[in-house]
């Protein structure tokens, strides 16, 4: 299983996004630019390790000696079990601000606010722009099985295979249907302090929330940076992800999210054709042909409602999702991920006539997601023993 797992993930890795979503025209650049990316992921963590999560190969290499356990900046997109929250500020009045001060409010429960400092590695920072984050990627090889949407029964023309040994171009775009809109959002630059820092390693308490007013303030930031995040934009809760077996079928359900905007769920892993020869296999909740590859991580609002129309993805309302009998045989790993709704703020806001000239003092944008994620067939989270018993942490298959 482990060899399955571990092939799926170069597959996952090695396919060429398609980007979608330019970011918006303005006038002039802002003078002061906020991020702030919120993350919760639930699911492959040690149980019990309350927000400080318990990724399990972290656990193992606390227990052979290595590692603290502080918050790290990035911890939003490293998948370890918690919830986490990244900030970066930037100030073009001082492109080499070395920190800054964050007024944050008491739900927080982080005192009155947070101290961010530049990283000292970096001496370039990233380009100012929105567009699409890109990625380079190499081709896959292998024969690939993809199927879509929620039910117990494979559908009809389902599924569709791709044998990269005999693939032209066109036949490796007609399978690889990848949706993507992600754009910037907290960033580690030179002149952009953040938070966490290494002066400032503070786990988010149990039952934190950004709700209230914000403030930023330092060398060339505007007095104005400041603003008031409501409680539909607060942090999601963890995913409860539960499975069980019918006739076959994985049946999937979870619990109500009021702040969700929209999910999806993807699966991939292995299993053994009629001839012996190893097969990876991709699922996905999209009633549309989808991999999925773009689509566990940050989305803008109007992708995602574009992605809802179109029913690439989940609407809010939905509870459950069946994964169809025979799609795995081997093993698989289970994905799933909550969009909350993504914040856009300006100061002064920008005009309704596209045609009047707009200079913002700042913007601020916040990116919210809650990710789950399992091996399929396994009801609760795996414990270091578990993933040891599957191979996963280097024992035996």
């Amino acid at each position: 299983m482990r060899a399955a797992l571990a092939s799926a993930l170069a597959v996952a890795l090695s396919v060429p996004l398609l980007l979608h979503a330019a970011a918006p025209r303005v006038t002039a650049a802002p003078l002061n630019q906020v991020w702030i990316d919120l993350a919760t992921f639930s699911g492959m963590g040690m149980p019990g390790m309350g927000a400080a999560g318990g990724n399990p190969m972290q656990m193992l290499g606390r227990m052979l000696g290595g590692g603290r356990a502080g918050n790290r900046f990035g911890n939003t997109q490293s998948g370890t079990a918690g919830q986490w929250m990244d900030v970066t500020v930037f100030t073009r009045r001082n492109p080499a601000l070395d920190s800054a001060t964050h007024a944050i409010p008491a739900a927080l429960k982080l005192g009155e606010s947070l101290r961010l400092q530049a990283p000292r590695v970096r001496a370039v920072a990233e380009r100012d722009t929105d567009a699409v984050v890109e990625a380079d990627y190499e081709r896959p090889r292998g024969k690939l099985l993809l199927y879509w949407g929620c039910g117990e029964q494979v559908r009809a023309a389902q599924p569709r295979v791709l044998d990269m040994a005999t693939a032209d171009p066109r036949d490796v775009a007609a399978f690889f249907v990848v949706r993507r809109a992600t754009q910037r959002g907290a960033h580690s630059a030179a002149g952009r302090p953040q938070w966490p820092n290494p002066a400032d390693e503070r786990l988010l308490p149990e039952g934190a929330s950004i709700v209230g007013a914000h403030a930023f303030s330092g060398k060339g930031i505007v007095e104005s940076l400041r603003f008031s995040i409501p409680r539909e934009h607060d942090l999601l809760p963890p995913i409860a992800l539960k499975q069980a077996q019918r006739n076959g079928a994985t049946l999937l359900s979870w619990q109500a999210m009021p702040q969700a905007r929209a999910f999806f769920l993807g699966a991939m892993g292995a299993r053994t054709d009629s001839g012996g020869a190893a097969e990876m296999v991709l699922w996905t909740s999209s009633e549309r042909p989808e991999t999925g590859f773009g689509l566990v991580d940050y989305q803008p609002n109007r992708a995602i409602d574009g992605w809802l129309k179109d029913k690439v993805l989940l609407g809010p309302a939905t509870r459950e999702c069946a994964i169809p009998k025979g799609v795995f045989g081997d093993g698989a790993m289970l994905r799933m991920i909550a969009y909350g709704n993504e914040l856009n703020l300006a100061h002064p806001p920008r005009p309704v006539d596209a045609k009047t000239a707009w200079q913002p003092e700042w913007t601020a944008k916040l990116r919210i997601k809650s990710v789950h994620t399992a091996l399929l067939g396994m009801t609760s989270a795996p414990n270091a023993q578990d993933l040891l018993r599957e191979g996963l942490l280097g024992g035996e298959e």
